[in-house]
């Protein structure tokens, strides 16, 4: 799955994201509104991810869905 997909199947796509990552709010996930860069942001301010670790487990996770 790439990023169009993910913002084409944003609201189903927020449950599996929540799974992975609980410490994301719905307020995070409505800010973000399946922007790559704003979910990017959200994972290093609520887990303390540098940018470069943030985006490789965002692009793992989608990767592996």
């Amino acid at each position: 799955m790439d990023w169009v997909q993910v913002k084409g199947n944003w609201n189903m796509l927020k449950g599996k994201l929540r799974e992975q990552w609980g410490k994301l709010t719905d307020d995070d996930f409505e800010r973000a509104a399946g922007q790559r860069d704003q979910l990017v942001g959200r994972l290093q301010e609520r887990y303390g991810y540098n940018k470069e670790q943030a985006e490789r487990e965002l692009d793992n996770f989608v990767a592996g869905l």
